[in-house]
């Protein structure tokens, strides 16, 4: 058993890093900050200029019990129940996967359309399939006021989360929920449907890292046998829910850019970009119709 942690600032700091660092934690120093400023209220100024300062019992024990369930393998933001997105502070709940930077890079995608389609139509109806914490969805109303957007999910949890969360950040008249299997009980015409669906081969999920095969829903993974199931669903149902002029925006897997981009072409769809993540890696495709 670990001795008890320090009750001052600093040393606490200390101690948590060198557990997280026994544990084979891969950033032992960020996770053991932001595990020790979210449970004790403080800052990075505050452990600089005032190292001694002195922490509360109730701190110290939600800081200990952070510092279990990290060294056990859960990702710091399960644990922290928040993950920043495109600047904004997401809440997060077991029926929802844990948004990444990489998602990042279909908001970027699709933002200069959808500005452009707010300004000449004074608005842009957004679509956002599998829509988890609402991460795409809210992300663009937050750039563009004239935009509304509709979040789906089968997950009940997940569409109570994001409707959570439009609601924090203010968003929640411009944003609307529905509880759908994909098209099923969607209704109206859009000018952005985006998604980032599950792309995930059934026989590669036990591969994954531990952190997202034991703590990201399998439901957000799964994409079937060869995991081109979700574009399938998307390519074959999306044109009767589209605008005339409108996108069609996916993240993929780094190796399905050619199996989904011939996918979207034989329902009638043609690439209108194709983008990298940060990594280098192909991320988003961005299809038009005809």
């Amino acid at each position: 058993m670990a001795d008890p942690l320090p009750e001052a600032l600093g040393p606490l700091l200390r101690e948590a890093r060198a557990r997280l660092a026994m544990a084979g934690v891969d950033d032992p120093a960020l996770d053991a900050r932001l595990i020790v400023e979210h449970f004790s209220g403080t800052t990075r100024t505050q452990a600089i200029g005032d190292p001694e300062r002195s922490m509360d019992g109730n701190a110290i024990a939600a800081i200990e019990a952070a510092l279990r369930r990290r060294a056990g393998g859960e990702p710091v933001h399960r644990i922290l129940g928040y993950r920043e997105f495109y600047g904004l502070r997401l809440s997060l709940s077991p029926e929802t996967l844990e948004p990444r930077p990489d998602t990042e890079t279909l908001v970027e995608a699709v933002l200069p359309f959808v500005e452009a389609t707010a300004a000449r139509e004074g608005t842009c109806r957004i679509l956002d399939l599998g829509t988890g914490t609402g991460a795409i969805a809210l992300a663009l109303l937050s750039a563009v006021p004239a935009a509304t957007a509709t979040g789906v999910d089968i997950s009940a949890g997940a569409l109570a989360t994001a409707a959570r969360n439009a609601g924090e950040l203010g968003l929640g008249r411009r944003f609307t929920t529905v509880q759908s299997d994909w098209f099923e009980k969607v209704s109206g015409r859009y000018h952005v449907i985006a998604a980032n669906p599950p792309y995930i081969s059934l026989r590669d999920i036990g591969n994954l890292q531990d952190e997202v095969r034991d703590f990201d829903p399998h439901l957000a993974l799964d994409g079937g046998v060869d995991g081109l199931n979700p574009y399938r669903i998307i390519a074959a149902e999306a044109a009767r829910f589209l605008e005339a002029e409108s996108r069609i925006a996916v993240e993929i897997g780094h190796t399905q850019r050619n199996e989904v981009t011939d996918i979207f072409k034989a329902a009638g769809y043609a690439l209108a970009a194709a983008l990298r993540d940060l990594g280098g890696n192909d991320r988003v495709l961005v299809f038009q119709w005809g």
